[in-house]
């Protein structure tokens, strides 16, 4: 037994892991991938026991600074500490260039296609998308036809979450261009790795993350107002029952601006206060973190107590910018992702450099044929859901949710696509004890889209924790690690 206990983590868990059928990210067959061995050298030096010390200092410290996230409708309490696995996710230096180019063609036609779509609509007649899809989505808002934004930027900020298969190639999930969460976690999780593993970043050659509030600022701050030179900034949220309210205050903190509710601004003559102890101060900039339907009452939800009434006047008369644009949520329309390679090769004249999962339109006959023959092999998605919700799974699922989904498909088939069910890559990830096994992964970078595109190097890895499952969300047992891109493929 007293010999177990000094046994080295990563030599254990090499000892008896086994990546089984899965593409694994650390491993390939028995030996750890070339970028994973200097790591390796200096991880394996660790006895089990400091191991669990590190492991707990990082639990403990993630207690005391509130990184957590809130459950809706949980009964044994909203708000959870995010879990965080010590064992980093690596990418090599050309394998994040590779996905760096094609993040940055993907949001190149993710803003054309809105543009477009706000003003001529030369995709729509020209055939390439039909109009039905748009002008049925969910988030498509007439309205902001022919109203030209900021800079032409319509998603300054999107997370889009990238997979691999069973062979190790990356590809698209989805597009999260509306409200996208999940940054502040990867600069947490990077802080708490530095903390404890303080001699291995430079040793190992990991780029830095730290960046990403300064280069946001900057994107927020070049996107103001026409005349303005020291434009004031601020976050809107939703308030402290959001679930990503620790990452609204976290950011709004890191860039130095007031984090705000919909009841701290007031609009008068089409232009947007602040209240504060001297007054009220002009804003000129709002890092919006709630949906449009919630941003003004007297033009989408009138019941709507999270927004500010008069603000999309405001923002009509060029007196204030948001980010992200207003109408933004039709290019996250799942339905609309099945479109993304097709906008790709209209717009850039280029085939995509990452590929869309294979995707059915249940609106299409033939496709939704196929879907209702199929469930039970398929992942079936509700177009405008997130988080893990609205989804199933079909070889994980009972009959009875399977007989559930048919009549929701048959009942609105626009509302729904399907996709082959993706044996998503692993990763080594701790369970208990020292006992290391194989848990799926994703990954969910983001880009920034102002005067030029930033990409902070590697974004948030998402594990799913429960044994089996495919789901990495928080809100559905996911947990995260810190994602380190090489400067160097070794």
């Amino acid at each position: 037994m007293a010999t177990k206990t000094k046994l080295p983590p990563l030599a254990r868990m090499l000892n008896g892991y086994d990546p089984e059928k899965f593409f694994d990210e650390m491993v390939a067959g028995t030996a750890p991938r070339s970028h994973y061995h200097r790591f390796r050298e200096l991880f394996q030096s660790l006895t089990l026991e400091e191991f669990e010390h590190k492991r707990q200092s990082v639990d403990l410290a993630f207690l005391r600074q509130g990184v957590t996230f809130n459950v809706y409708g949980d009964s044994a309490g909203t708000e959870k500490i995010f879990p965080f696995d010590l064992l980093p996710r690596i990418i090599p230096a050309r394998e994040w260039e590779f996905l760096e180019r094609g993040l940055v063609q993907r949001i190149t036609a993710l803003n054309l296609f809105l543009h477009d779509l706000y003003h001529e609509q030369k995709i729509l007649k020209d055939g390439i998308i039909p109009p039905f899809y748009v002008l049925s989505g969910k988030h498509f808002r007439r309205e902001f036809v022919n109203f030209n934004v900021p800079k032409d930027i319509y998603i300054h900020v999107c997370g889009t979450d990238l997979i691999r298969d069973d062979k190790g190639n990356y590809l698209v999930l989805e597009d999260n261009g509306r409200c996208p969460s999940g940054v502040s976690y990867v600069l947490e999780n990077r802080r708490a790795m530095k903390r404890t593993f303080p001699q291995m970043f430079e040793s190992v050659g990991v780029r830095p993350v730290e960046d990403y509030p300064r280069e946001l600022l900057r994107m927020l701050q070049y996107i103001a107002p026409a005349g303005v030179s020291d434009p004031t900034v601020v976050l809107l949220t939703p308030g402290a029952a959001n679930s990503a309210y620790f990452e609204h205050t976290y950011l709004a903190r890191q860039m130095g601006i007031e984090i705000v509710e919909g009841r701290d601004l007031v609009v008068r003559d089409a232009r947007v206060f602040m209240r504060t102890t001297k007054g009220q101060q002009p804003v000129h900039v709002i890092y919006r973190r709630l949906d449009d339907d919630f941003l003004d009452p007297t033009v989408f939800r009138r019941d709507s107590m999270l927004g500010v009434p008069g603000l999309v006047n405001a923002y009509r008369s060029g007196n204030v910018s948001l980010a992200n644009s207003i109408g933004t949520g039709i290019a996250d329309d799942k339905v609309m992702y099945y479109f993304v390679p097709k906008m790709i090769k209209y717009y850039l004249d280029q085939e995509p450099i990452i590929p869309n999962v294979d995707t059915y339109l249940a609106n299409e006959e033939a496709d939704k044929k196929y879907i209702l023959d199929n469930l039970e092999k398929l992942v079936v998605k509700a177009a405008n859901e997130s988080g893990g919700y609205g989804m199933l799974i079909g070889p994980k699922a009972t009959k009875e949710e399977i007989a559930e989904f048919r009549k929701k498909v048959e009942a609105e088939p626009r509302n729904y696509i399907a996709q082959p069910t993706i044996s998503l890559s692993r990763h080594p990830t701790h369970v208990a004890d020292g006992l290391f096994e194989g848990r799926h992964i994703d990954l969910r970078p983001y880009i920034i889209s102002g005067e030029k595109t930033v990409i902070v190097p590697g974004g948030l890895t998402r594990v799913a924790l429960r044994k089996g499952s495919l789901v990495v969300n928080s809100s559905q047992g996911g947990g995260s690690k810190d994602t380190w891109v090489l400067y160097g493929d070794e």
